[in-house]
């Protein structure tokens, strides 16, 4: 080879190397979504459905039952760009995960397409196993053998507010004991449902079992339990504050409070949350459902929000669910690229 070409082939490993390291650094931080499912395209209705960010279904029409009206909503929208629900299975799983690689999400996933979505993103999916009492539910001993073969990470999304059950209940304890004993964290369905859910075929939701004050007989009968109220028990902010306040162990995830509430109102929520000392225990969770560009609203709103500091977004973005979950060193490493 001549001087030249030597030259030539040096020049080149420097510019592959500076390519390289530009691609890295465009990787960006890596969030853990706290809360997703993994559903089928028509779990929420026949698709295609479409959402508006912050919009509030509006009253029934006289003679209309609700129901009529909450699907004419998600069937025409009232705004502009809509995010629309995928047609099949495998779209909405593909394009959730392709969003999970565009923002460097890392998801922990419930529901009854997991193994699909394991399989196919096995790096990416932090696996969950959902329950509500809904027949036929998993029995305690079922629920024991399912976490204690370490297939799942986590206890959720547990969805018993559907059925009127507080997490505090006497038919629920059994199997928070169990979680307790495996050391499994336990995420808890407290807060927004779809609106008018009990018009919806959810005859027993009530509003009351929002309340985050309802876990506390539960968490004292568990102090080891590692427990996340999903959707921050929105709206009982007083509720959740002395509940933070008073159990230590207590964690919430945003969920859809991040998408479905008007931004300012949401801000709002977690800025109180936050400048009442409880930033640390702030995790991060979308709730995509069959909306997997719901993901990347809820971290703008997160990013955007003008009162956390850097080091507060990165907080509840990642810092705190990799706490929660206690994830290894190895792991936090691997999602840094390190």
């Amino acid at each position: 080879m001549t001087s030249g070409g030597r030259w030539t082939g040096t020049l080149a490993a420097l510019c592959a190397a500076a390519l390289a390291g530009s691609a890295a650094q465009t990787v960006p931080p890596p969030i853990i979504d706290m809360h997703m499912h993994a559903m089928r395209a028509d779990d929420q209705g026949p698709p295609p459905l479409g959402v508006c960010q912050g919009d509030v279904q509006p009253p029934p029409e006289a003679g209309r039952p609700s129901a009529d009206t909450f699907m004419a909503w998600l069937k025409k929208p009232p705004c502009a760009n809509p995010i629309w629900s995928p047609m099949t299975d495998r779209e909405v799983m593909d394009r959730s995960l392709a969003v999970m690689e565009r923002r460097n999400v890392y998801g922990v996933v419930s529901g009854v397409l997991l193994d699909d979505w394991q399989k196919a993103a096995p790096n990416r999916v932090i696996p969950s196993l959902d329950f509500n009492f809904e027949p036929p539910f998993r029995t305690v001993d079922e629920m024991r053998t399912a976490l204690a073969s370490r297939r799942y990470r986590a206890f959720g999304e547990v969805g018993i507010q559907y059925q009127g059950v507080d997490p505090s209940d006497a038919r629920f304890d059994p199997y928070l004991a169990v979680a307790e004993e495996l050391d499994i964290p336990v995420s808890i369905h407290v807060g927004i449902g779809p609106p008018g859910a009990p018009y919806l075929g959810f005859q027993n939701y009530r509003g009351r079992l929002h309340s985050p004050l309802l876990i506390e007989e539960a968490l004292v009968r568990h102090p080891r339990l590692r427990v996340s109220l999903m959707h921050a028990g929105w709206p009982m902010l007083d509720d959740l504050l002395v509940a933070l306040w008073t159990h230590p162990q207590l964690h919430v995830d945003v969920g859809a409070i991040s998408f479905a509430l008007p931004s300012a109102a949401f801000h709002s929520y977690l800025q109180r949350i936050v400048e009442a000392g409880f930033g640390k225990r702030v995790m991060f969770g979308s709730d995509q459902m069959v909306w997997p560009e719901m993901i990347d609203v809820a971290i703008d709103r997160v990013q955007s929000a003008a009162f956390l500091t850097e080091d507060q977004k990165r907080d509840i973005l990642y810092n705190n669910a990799a706490r929660f979950l206690r994830l290894s060193p190895q792991e936090i490493d691997r999602h840094h690229g390190r």
